[in-house]
């Protein structure tokens, strides 16, 4: 599989990113990043680093919490399979 080269605007630049997703993929995950930073801009104000950093923070924190309801859905699909087989 080769990689497709995809040029995206964040946050007033622009950017070509190499990837093996598609650009439609690519697209979609460049316009979360650059909507996530005017959002926390209008809040914050804070300058272009400092905003990217924040932006990475709560990206990091909303994936942790994503990993951790599948986690825990997991382990309640297994229970619920458990019961199901007892009865």
């Amino acid at each position: 599989m080769e990689k497709i080269k995809t040029t995206v605007h964040i946050a007033g630049r622009e950017y070509a990113i190499s990837s093996y997703d598609s650009e439609e993929y690519i697209q979609g995950v460049a316009a979360w990043v650059d909507r996530r930073m005017r959002e926390l801009y209008q809040a914050t104000r804070l300058p272009g680093g400092q905003l990217a950093v924040l932006t990475a923070v709560n990206a990091a924190d909303d994936m942790m919490k994503s990993r951790e309801e599948i986690r825990r859905l997991k382990r309640e699909i297994e229970e619920l399979r458990a019961r199901a087989e007892k009865a």
